[in-house]
């Protein structure tokens, strides 16, 4: 099975925020997450002072490899598989009878890191989003450890892993905003759920990327991705992307069905609120706002007749299931309807490069937010409260 971009729309059901926003995924077992192309080409921002390196870029990048690989781990997927097998029978016509059984079969792997000193690893949701498979990590040193699933990002290709151990050395999370285009990176992962701890090296060939990639439980949008030209593989999923200090700056998550050297990772500033969350709470918690969207641009604009070239449009959907806007929201209360135009939140302006979903990522549920909307030709400033999204079901 295949998976291809979709439209240059953004469409969300329930509008959860992007935390700050599959590499190939699992393995050919399970099929991975795949983006066609770019949809929407966001600026690539303002470049960073430039990355100093002493003693060289070589013995660098060998010294990073060698600190950081301890802590980057292979993630095993096990799935209790039925079949038959054939036993003697002590019917004298029967010799031999076809019996129900089952066994636990690897289906897939993909990768992690460690990112607390108690055993908590960050990964992407499409490698552990069957509940009823089991996880397995394996460490560099070729121990292995059964994981639990602590919970499943409901925006975000995320999930946050546990295992049990006494000590680990957590990765830091650099500033992603602050990485440039050009600067050197480092992917480190489990490639082809084969071949534990390959490290690839490359640059970041664009920032700011929205692709629409897709897997076995639906498409994703990834907003803000970080584009890399070094390889990134199935099994690669939720790996570290890192710049030479070692410090991770994104977690690598989808790779191009038609290019060659085009992969995407979250940015880790997206990443670091669900951390957080798990930390505090137990938990990933998202707020919720409850519309369904499209972001508009001038070429939407212009083939729909709307007034403004930027914003979200709040429209439903084709199924009668899709509203547009969700009954007893923070939208509904707050008095969004159908057409609204959302164009600022927080005095904050929606765009391509700041989409709704990525600004209300600021905010946490129970904030309240003074939204700027278009009606009728008519702008509008109401007042809403973020609840909390409700947790995927798993």
């Amino acid at each position: 099975m295949q998976y291809v971009s979709r439209h240059v729309f953004v469409v969300c059901m329930f509008l959860a925020v992007l935390a700050g926003a599959v590499a190939g995924g699992v393995v050919s077992f399970v099929t991975p997450y795949l983006v066609e192309r770019p949809v929407t080409i966001g600026r690539s921002g303002t470049a960073a002072p430039e990355l100093m390196i002493s003693g060289g870029e070589e013995q660098q990048i060998v010294s990073v490899v060698k600190r950081v690989s301890p802590s980057v781990v292979a993630i095993e997927v096990r799935k209790r598989i039925a079949t038959r097998r054939v036993v003697r029978s002590p019917s004298s016509t029967e010799p031999y009878v076809s019996v129900p059984t089952s066994t636990l079969e690897r289906v897939g792997g993909g990768s992690g890191f460690f990112v607390s000193t108690d055993g908590l690893i960050v990964t992407n949701r499409h490698v552990v989003d069957d509940p009823n498979a089991t996880y397995t990590i394996s460490l560099m040193d070729g121990s292995s450890l059964p994981a639990t699933v602590l919970d499943v990002d409901s925006v975000l290709d995320l999930a946050l892993l546990h295992v049990n151990v006494s000590s680990t050395v957590p990765l830091e999370l650099g500033d992603s905003d602050a990485a440039s285009v050009g600067q050197t990176v480092l992917a480190i992962g489990n490639a082809l759920a084969e071949f534990q701890n390959s490290v690839t090296k490359g640059v970041i060939s664009g920032k700011n990327r929205h692709v629409i990639a897709g897997g076995v439980g639906g498409d994703e949008l990834i907003e803000e991705a970080i584009q890399t030209d070094a390889a990134i593989n199935p099994g690669n999923s939720g790996g570290p992307l890192l710049d030479l200090r070692g410090n991770v700056i994104g977690v690598n998550t989808a790779i191009s069905a038609d290019g060659q050297a085009l992969g995407f990772a979250i940015p880790s500033n997206a990443v670091k609120l669900a951390i957080e969350s798990v930390k505090k709470t137990g938990r990933i918690i998202r707020p919720w706002l409850g519309v369904r969207y499209f972001m508009i641009d001038a070429d939407m604009a212009k083939r729909e007749n709307l007034p403004v070239t930027y914003g979200a449009l709040v429209s439903r959907g084709a199924s009668p299931r899709d509203v547009a806007v969700v009954s007893g929201s923070p939208a509904d209360k707050a008095g969004i309807l159908e057409n609204d135009i959302i164009l600022e939140i927080q005095n904050q302006r929606l765009s391509d490069e700041q989409s709704l979903s990525t600004i209300l990522s600021r905010f946490s549920p129970g904030d309240e937010v003074r939204v700027k909307v278009l009606r009728r030709g008519e702008e509008r400033f109401l007042t809403l409260k973020l609840d909390e999204r409700a947790a995927d079901p798993r």
